[in-house]
């Protein structure tokens, strides 16, 4: 029995801390998971400079508002969803994705929560497990399930690895020169042939 694990941004909706740098007028935001590797390290960075410019949750959720999944996203998901068990493995937090998933048909996501004061101010975040992608990925193994994984980051490549079929999705060249054993695809008609192949 096969279940489709899924990154979130970069592959089935736009970046939300890019899409915040711009509406914000903060480069350093555009840090992403393409860029560091270390996510306790990126989400210490990005909640010192929030800190710094007085913006909170209230602020992100503005942004959030106004992105929409990428163009046939959830059409893809849609397609995707008539013939195996898909889970979106995020590393993003409730307070981000609900509207998102909303938009998206309402998908299982696993995901982590925001730690935020009464103020808004986000004081600091907690994550479901450690390497929640591939820990995540290693547990419906365990109880029967042959994991397909797709992503664009770095904190994705764990699931990748581990699954018995792996896809990078619109990545980074230098994630693409980095590992090369896995395929990449730029389109959702690739992908979808691609994981109907591997099924």
């Amino acid at each position: 029995m096969n279940i489709v694990c899924l990154d979130l941004e970069g592959v089935l909706v736009p970046e939300i801390w890019i899409a915040f740098a711009e509406a914000s007028g903060i480069p350093e935001l555009r840090r992403t998971t393409r860029d560091e590797p270390d996510y306790d390290k990126l989400m210490r960075y990005r909640i010192d400079i929030l800190k710094e410019h007085g913006l909170g949750l209230k602020e992100i959720q503005e942004t959030i508002a106004t992105i929409d999944p990428m163009p046939g996203a959830k059409e893809f998901l849609d397609e995707l969803r008539s013939f195996t068990q898909v889970m979106i493995l995020s590393d993003t937090f409730t307070q981000f994705a609900s509207p998102l998933m909303k938009k998206l048909g309402y998908p299982t996501i696993l995901c982590n929560s925001l730690e935020v004061a009464e103020s808004g101010e986000i004081t600091g975040f907690k994550m479901r497990i450690e390497h929640s992608k591939l820990t995540t990925v290693r547990a419906l193994q365990s109880i029967g399930y042959e994991t397909i994984a797709s992503g664009d980051s770095y904190n994705d490549l764990g699931m990748i690895e581990a699954s018995k079929a792996g896809f990078l999705f619109r990545t980074t060249e230098e994630i693409k020169k980095t590992y090369p054993q896995y395929p990449v695809f730029e389109t959702y008609a690739e992908l979808l042939a691609a994981i109907k192949a591997a099924q």
